[in-house]
């Protein structure tokens, strides 16, 4: 998916909200760098910027509507 707007504060903040309710786990790949989705910190740390595109990857029970929930918030 490309992003509308970088991964600063805000946006990975929202992420990480976004990823609390499921119990599946979440992380986002851009380039060759990996994120937990429930880490602002390192959701921030992949310095990904707008226009890049970056992967999500889920795992677990609820693993499509995590993937879902997560891909609404970058793509918003």
């Amino acid at each position: 998916m490309v992003l509308l707007e970088d991964l600063h504060a805000r946006p990975a903040g929202a992420l990480v909200r976004a990823v609390a309710r499921f119990h599946s786990t979440v992380e986002v790949v851009f380039g060759s760098k990996s994120a937990n989705a429930r880490s602002v910190l390192a959701v921030m740390a992949l310095n990904a910027t707008k226009g890049s595109t970056v992967l999500v990857r889920a795992d677990g029970e609820d693993a499509d509507e995590a993937a879902a929930a997560v891909v609404s918030v970058l793509v918003d």
